[in-house]
């Protein structure tokens, strides 16, 4: 049973990690294919997540029932994170290349949440430190090609959204109902997206490609993916938690290979695998320091 819980568990935390990645690649498509601009693409992004949750919710027949009373499930705190994370991540790539806006936004996902945990009290080994330098060394090594002293305004909103996901991901920590907190989270944003997709339905820069590309990163990579992530979260450490999102930008880097045409190269395999190998040694010296605790 103990088994099938851990399979369950990763098989989950591997599904959120490639909606993560497929925002990316999504994102990647609609701005740089010139089919959506940054705020639109952000607000369609939103409001489809919050339709998509929400129906599902219907279907399940458990929102009312589980929403506390006088109010939606998540938090404002939640609902601004995710709205700085969104926004923010849209916008830095109008300013970032898709390698300096990766390196950015992770470097600061991982500050943030080990920093926190660190404050807990949570002591990662040297084993566990050792598989981190390694996930990073490989992450800076792949994002290498598009390294250049970055335009200062779209650094600072690539961290903020980088800091942003990590606020939203540790509040997520605390979630016993995490389709239904997600949702709420999706329906705070709602008047937010509106008027970030208005002006961009007035000057018509959203073209049919824009939209299901944006409707795919809100209603499944967001919205889905969200769930699945804020669903796995009670059962991962604080630090696991950081040190399996560095996986993201390795799918994200094949996402690009098969879905943009980019080159698949040596350095671009290599690197991947360092990243993958540095998170599992990370996480195998997590659960023997959590075994060790437990004698």
């Amino acid at each position: 049973m103990a088994q099938a819980s851990a399979v369950r568990l990763a098989l989950l935390t591997t599904l959120a990690m490639v909606a993560f990645a497929a925002n990316s690649v999504l994102n990647r498509l609609a701005l740089a294919g010139g089919e959506a601009d940054a705020l639109g693409y952000t607000g369609i992004r939103l409001l489809s997540g919050a339709l998509m949750l929400a129906l599902l919710l219907v279907l399940r027949r458990d929102g009312p029932r589980r929403w506390p009373t006088g109010g939606v499930g998540g938090s404002w705190g939640g609902a601004a994170a995710l709205f700085l994370y969104a926004i923010g991540f849209s916008l830095a790539y109008l300013a970032l290349d898709a390698g300096m806006g990766a390196l950015l936004l992770f470097a600061a996902v991982q500050i943030g949440m080990l920093g926190w945990a660190l404050a807990q009290g949570d002591r990662p080994g040297a084993v566990e430190w050792a598989g981190f330098a390694l996930a990073i060394g490989c992450l800076v090594l792949l994002v290498r090609p598009g390294l250049t002293a970055p335009d200062p305004l779209g650094a600072l909103l690539m961290v903020g959204a980088g800091l942003a996901w990590a606020v939203y991901t540790l509040l997520g920590r605390g979630s016993t109902a995490p389709l239904v907190d997600t949702a709420g989270n999706f329906l705070r944003c709602l008047p937010v997206a509106v008027l970030l997709l208005l002006p961009s339905l007035w000057a018509d820069s959203l073209t049919p490609t824009g939209w299901a590309l944006a409707v795919a990163s809100g209603a499944l990579a967001s919205g889905l993916g969200y769930a699945v992530w804020y669903g796995v979260l009670p059962a991962l450490q604080r630090s696991t938690a950081a040190y399996v999102q560095l996986t993201v930008p390795a799918i994200a880097a094949a996402g690009g290979v098969v879905f943009i045409a980019e080159p698949l190269t040596a350095r671009l395999v290599l690197c991947s695998a360092g990243i993958l190998g540095g998170v599992a040694l990370a996480l195998r010296g997590a659960e023997t320091r959590r075994r060790a605790a437990a004698r």
